[in-house]
């Protein structure tokens, strides 16, 4: 008798000390994160999350959060900056899923405290034209099987406590932070525009004109489209693929701001057309 409970003990001991994730299967973990979500929570005890548990997370809480979010449109690509990537000592992105109703057009002002832990970003939404994307190697090649290109400021939530340092797998389980987001009107396709989007000057801007974030289209992985290549690449390796008519968020130009009620938030896109590309955003 006393073998089996030496046995019992040891077990007890080891999952006491297991990473609250690891001692979690991933139903139990999405639940947590499904609600926390709908609550404006954040998501605590996933600093010890694997990839593939966060992968299995995310899938999960992407389907358990379709009634209220509604069905699958895109993606949204996170870590594309190498600040961040380094901070978490990691080489690549990660990526989420993006919801119907998550993103809206301009013009009714948004709650500031719409999330957990709200951030704003200056993004871009680039609009898949044909499944020829999935095999682009190049920015260029990109472009030509994109239908078009629309102004896109991200309203995200981190959705992990303050106290835990944030690991790649636990940003992929809450779903890369996805959230809300407000689309600008589409760009057209012309030539010259994949060197263009490389060197455009991207600004987040508050309603005093101060600008609270500034970074180059180069910021994004080298060049924005690049995360389209990695995301394509990506799926690939899942046995999935980009389809006409998804969105892709291609990740945040620069630092991202805290909405402040009453105030206004710009992106504003120079270099890209002859005129500069802008879209706004009101908080209450």
């Amino acid at each position: 008798m006393r073998k089996p409970l030496l046995w019992a003990a040891v077990l007890a001991a080891l999952v006491g000390t297991m990473p609250a994730a690891a001692a979690e299967d991933c139903a139990a973990i999405a639940a947590r994160a499904a609600a926390a979500w709908r609550a404006k929570s954040v998501v605590s005890g996933l600093a010890g999350i694997d990839a593939a548990t966060a992968a299995c997370v995310q899938k999960t809480l992407v389907r358990d959060l379709a009634p209220d979010a509604g069905s699958p449109i895109g993606y949204k690509v996170g870590l594309t900056g190498k600040a961040m990537q380094e901070r978490l000592g990691v080489s690549h992105p990660v990526s989420g899923v993006l919801l119907q109703r998550m993103l809206s057009e301009p013009g009714s002002p948004v709650l500031a405290g719409y999330a957990a832990r709200p951030l704003v970003e200056a993004d871009l939404i680039a609009v898949i034209g044909d499944a020829g994307v999935n095999q682009a190697k190049t920015p260029a090649e990109v472009l030509a099987h994109l239908s078009g290109l629309r102004p896109f400021i991200e309203l995200a939530d981190l959705a992990l406590p303050p106290d835990e340092k944030p690991t790649a797998a636990s940003i992929a389980a809450v779903n890369v932070g996805a959230r809300l987001g407000v689309l600008g009107a589409p760009i057209a396709i012309e030539p010259g525009l994949a060197q263009k989007l490389a060197t455009m000057k991207v600004s987040l801007i508050d309603g005093s004109g101060k600008v609270l974030a500034e970074a180059p289209g180069a910021a994004i992985l080298g060049h924005p489209l690049n995360a389209v290549i990695w995301l394509a690449q990506d799926l690939a390796a899942r046995g999935e693929a980009l389809q006409p008519g998804q969105l892709v968020s291609l990740g945040s130009f620069g630092p991202p701001a805290q909405p402040v009620p009453g105030g206004t938030v710009t992106a504003r896109y120079d270099g890209l057309l002859p005129e500069p590309v802008s879209l706004s955003v009101l908080f209450e």
